[in-house]
């Protein structure tokens, strides 16, 4: 699309589509919090679904485009490389969101986080075993890794929200001392429209996101063919970064009103769910996709996983202590991606 455009020209261009992201990111976190207490879904599994949707709308364009035009590795390399980031973004929200309130997993706490992450390491797990299958194994366009994902994901859904009524633990899961939302005056004005009114701004917002999101997908490669950015390097830094940009929108926007639970849970719930785009891949392309991932797409599978057990075990032993403004999982996490990051650099040369 802007191949033919000048750097100059393309750094303007990223620098808009950023912020049009970051104001409809903003808008998809306050509306979304609404569409929760109206249809009584809690804020994770909210963030489960309508969150995950909204803002990974881009990453969804791009397979679709990927997949229809044969160009697998993209697909691929959109799915499971972009997990990584998307988890660094907590570290973010950790350090730029609480100032030295606590750690974002001590103020998040809850069992169906716990069970989010799960869901997560889960489905990295399904697609990793689904990189060694044989890519003659597809029947009528279903490939069976794909199909176990995506089932595995919407069992996952149904245990989540089973989770709001069903554990036997105290506050339904909840961990005690935890904050609730504090509603600023706009999100308070917010509250007051009509669900209709509520479900024309989300949808707007999505749409914004998902326009804006293309055009920094796709400028950014440009870019990246200007620098001399290979395709692994740039798929899992320059894209991967943009592409993670909504949720850094959404996420600080629900910390900026206390909703910890719904700004964990986007990032959970789109790691969760992008895996379950290589069903509609396999389909839309007509070949196994999983089976023809690189070995820096099972590296950067791995190292998500890795990242998200990391913060399960912050959930669950939420500890305040806080180093450098940041939770000591978030200082593990940014420390184990920094040096996974340089894992990557090194496989790249040495292919």
């Amino acid at each position: 699309m802007f191949g033919s455009f000048s750097l100059l020209l393309l750094i303007p261009i990223f620098v808009v589509g950023a912020a049009a992201v970051w104001l409809a990111g903003v808008q998809l976190s306050n509306t979304t919090d609404v569409i929760d207490s109206r249809f009584g879904l809690g804020q994770a599994l909210g963030g489960l679904i309508f969150l995950t949707i909204a803002t990974n709308l881009p990453e969804i364009a791009i397979v679709v485009s990927a997949s229809l035009t044969h160009h697998i590795g993209i697909a691929i390399g959109n799915i499971l490389g972009g997990i990584a980031i998307q988890t660094v973004v907590l570290v973010i929200l950790d350090g730029f969101g609480l100032r030295h309130k606590a750690a974002l997993t001590y103020e998040a706490a809850s069992l169906q986080l716990v069970l989010e992450g799960v869901l997560v390491i889960s489905v990295l797990v399904i697609s990793i075993m689904g990189t060694q299958l044989p890519t003659s194994l597809i029947y009528s366009h279903l490939a069976p890794g794909d199909l176990l994902i995506a089932v595995l994901w919407l069992i996952g859904l149904w245990l989540i929200n089973k989770a709001r009524t069903d554990l036997p633990w105290q506050e339904k899961g909840r961990a005690p001392n935890t904050s609730r939302p504090t509603h600023s005056r706009s999100q308070k004005k917010k509250e007051k429209w009509s669900t209709m009114r509520v479900l024309l701004f989300f949808t707007l917002a999505a749409l914004i996101t998902l326009a804006a999101g293309v055009i920094l997908e796709e400028s950014s490669n440009a870019i990246a063919d200007h620098v001399g950015l290979s395709g692994v390097l740039f798929g899992s830094t320059v894209l991967a970064a943009a592409t993670a940009l909504p949720e850094v929108a959404t996420g600080l926007a629900s910390v900026k009103i206390g909703d910890y639970t719904l700004a964990f849970s986007d990032i959970f719930g789109g790691n969760a769910f992008l895996p379950v785009l290589f069903l509609p891949a396999t389909l839309l392309s007509g070949q196994s996709v999983l089976p023809q991932a690189k070995n820096t797409d099972i590296y950067l599978a791995s190292l998500g996983a890795l990242l998200t057990a990391v913060y399960i075990y912050g959930l669950i032993f939420r500890s305040k202590r806080q180093f450098l403004s940041l939770g000591i999982d978030s200082l593990v996490v940014l420390v184990t991606y920094i040096i996974g990051a340089i894992g990557l650099f090194t496989i790249v040369r040495g292919q």
